[in-house]
Order: structure tokens, then sequence, then C-alpha cells
């Protein structure tokens, strides 16, 4: 998905990024829920990031469709160490992104799966409220309504995310979810095929 949704993200917050959220906000803070939401083996050769936006349907195909056979074959046995990095494109998404990071981290990518999975109910569902679903949501994942909204209403979380976005924008040109980064190299081509992404891993050095 493109970033034709931005505007609308920017119209709806009036939290303003200041000079000091710019930089490594999620990596240097010491709030856990800033704390990268990587998985896997700290000693893999490969590193993989990938920038993500909850409403974006391209990412929630590639999560459902094709991340479980990487999980199995490249997490699970130690060739990579995958991080999922927000990017959100609109409002619902960051909301989403709050509400996930203020998950115990055991719980952070079944509830992204859960998201994904119902995508078209809780955000593009007709005539809904995408942040009462998001409510319910995770009223089923363990959280409690005062953690919501707690998780919702956190003006510093919300800002962090969004400064790492901006430094993601700017460090690596991103444009579009999802986009990848194997070690060095970024590759921004979509959704991609189990094949294509080893392959990705593999001129990586994994």
């Amino acid at each position: 998905m493109s970033l034709t949704r931005r505007a609308l993200l920017a119209a709806s917050l009036p939290a303003a990024l200041t000079p000091a959220l710019v930089g490594r906000a999620l990596a240097a803070a010491t709030d856990p829920r800033l704390a990268p939401r990587a998985f896997g083996n700290t000693n893999a050769k490969v590193v993989v990031e990938e920038w993500f936006s909850f409403t974006c349907p391209h990412c929630a195909r590639f999560e459902l469709d094709v991340f479980p056979e990487i999980r199995k074959k490249l997490i699970d046995t130690g060739r990579i160490r995958y991080v999922f990095c927000d990017f959100p494109l609109d409002r619902s998404a960051l909301v989403a992104a709050q509400v996930a990071r203020s998950l115990p981290l055991e719980r952070y990518e079944p509830f992204m799966t859960s998201l994904f999975s119902n995508l078209d109910r809780w955000a593009y569902g007709e005539n809904v409220n995408p942040v009462e679903q998001l409510r319910k949501m995770a009223g089923l994942a363990g959280m409690s309504p005062a953690e919501f909204d707690n998780a919702v209403n956190d003006t510093a979380l919300q800002n962090a995310i969004l400064a790492e976005q901006q430094r993601a924008e700017t460090e690596y040109k991103i444009e579009s979810t999802p986009t990848f980064r194997f070690n060095s190299t970024m590759h921004s081509q979509g959704e991609m095929t189990y094949a294509d992404f080893e392959k990705q891993v593999v001129a990586a050095g994994g």
C-alpha cells in the first residue's frame, strides 16, 4: 500500500513531532513497549526488517500466506532474525500499533495475525468504528478496558511510533508497505512469495 492515505493520518492527529523525537526513538527508549518486536536467533547472519501497516491488505496477505513458512523454515531454524517495524498509513493503523505494542511480547504476533485475519471486519467493515472493534479484539487478547484506553491515549507512545516511521522514511526512502530490508539491502517490491523471500536471504548471506 502506498502513502496516499498519509494525509488522513496527519490531519487526524494532534500530536506533532519535535526534533527531540526524531531518530532511533524505539531503539533508545527504556519503555519496553518501544523495544524492537524481533523474533529468532540473535546471532543470525541475516536480520530481516519488515515495515508494515496494520491496515495494509498487502501486508495482511503476506502475513497470512507467506510468513508462516518463513517462520517455520527461516526463523525457527535460526537462519534469520525477523523484526516487525511499524509504518502506519492511517489513524486506525497507528492505534492498532499502539495497542499491539502494549501487549506482552508473546501476544504481539498472535494479535497481529488476528488483526490481519479480520481486516475487513475491524478496519474496513461498513458502519464500523475501528477503535471500538480494536477494543473488543484487544479484550480477547487479555487487555483490560483501562489498559486499552491508556495505550490509545498515550501521546508519548504515539509520537515514538511516528518518529520511528519518519526516521525510516528519511533513512530508507520507504514509500509503500510492506517494505523489507535484508541486512543492508532494501527490497521495496511489496508482497513476496516465499521463494523470492528466501532468495533475498541467501543473497544477504543466510
